[in-house]
């Protein structure tokens, strides 16, 4: 038994430009304040900071071979990752995001890796044992979804800004014990976070960025106020802020002290321009 948590999805390499203003849409030229290159991709936020509170982590991604993947390769495997990674050729996802000081943000996708048809034997002997599957949304994690069911992990997804609608998003939410997501999406995402504890999930999570976050199980409605943050860069905190909840979780937390653990986590996402901290050494 391993008791480690394999983390499936997205690994980018983005650049960050930043603004006064996000652009109107309109031909006319701006000056950027700041602009630099660094690791990104839900399920590496995610596995990164897993590692940073101390977690055994593996982390199956789908990486491209150009300069770029290399850097991407080569700082996730030196943060203690275990990093599994189908190689395709070409690039890996990349981002261009356009962000302001006050959080703000346009995520541009310069390009995605071509799909290959994962290893379902790797998968299952990666994740036996594990403590915790986070599947996060990708073709290759859909596709995984069937074998991860049937082995009885505890299934945690992050549905990001889910309409109520997407039906790609669909068997993730089926899946899933443990769902996390933003108020983006829905007016009103309490009705939904109900619905999909009584149909059978453990507990849904809804972040709402400086108001903090609520939770839903079988309890009812739990809420946490946002910990006061100096904030440098908002990409990654709701990575960050499921990994806080998570590894509380599996440490025996209440679903209110996994809040508030969480709560704390996100600030460690929000005070460095990287997803983590220890990427400040490898990508200064």
């Amino acid at each position: 038994m391993r008791d480690h948590i394999l983390v499936s999805g997205p690994a980018s390499w983005n650049t960050l430009v930043y603004l006064d203003q996000l652009p109107e849409p309109r031909p006319h030229m701006q000056f950027a304040i700041e602009n630099f290159e660094t690791v990104g991709g839900t399920s590496a936020g995610k596995a990164l900071h897993l590692a940073g509170l101390g977690r055994q982590v593996t982390c199956c991604t789908v990486l491209g071979d150009d300069a770029d993947s290399a850097r991407l390769r080569s700082a996730l495997e030196l943060t203690g990752i275990e990093l599994v990674a189908s190689t395709v050729p070409g690039p890996s996802e990349r981002h261009l995001n356009l962000m302001t000081r006050a959080g703000e943000r346009v995520s541009l996708y310069l390009s995605t890796p071509a799909f290959r048809a994962p290893d379902v034997d790797q998968f299952r002997m990666l994740s036996d044992g594990a403590a915790a599957l986070v599947m996060d949304l990708s073709e290759t994690s859909r596709t995984l979804l069937p074998e991860a069911v049937d082995s009885g992990i505890p299934i945690w997804t992050d549905i990001h800004d889910y309409n109520g609608q997407s039906k790609f998003h669909e068997p993730f939410i089926q899946a899933a014990s443990y769902i996390f997501m933003n108020a983006d999406g829905m007016t009103e995402p309490l009705s939904f976070m109900r619905a999909r504890v009584e149909a059978g999930a453990q507990t849904v999570v809804c972040t709402l960025g400086a108001d903090g976050a609520v939770a839903y199980d079988v309890d009812g409605l739990h809420r946490v106020a946002a910990v006061p943050a100096t904030v440098r860069d908002t990409n990654g905190a709701g990575d960050a802020f499921l990994a806080g909840f998570l590894d509380a979780t599996l440490s025996g937390a209440s679903t209110d002290g996994a809040l508030r653990s969480a709560a704390s986590q996100a600030v460690v996402a929000l005070e460095t321009k990287h997803l983590h901290p220890c990427l400040e050494v490898l990508l200064p």
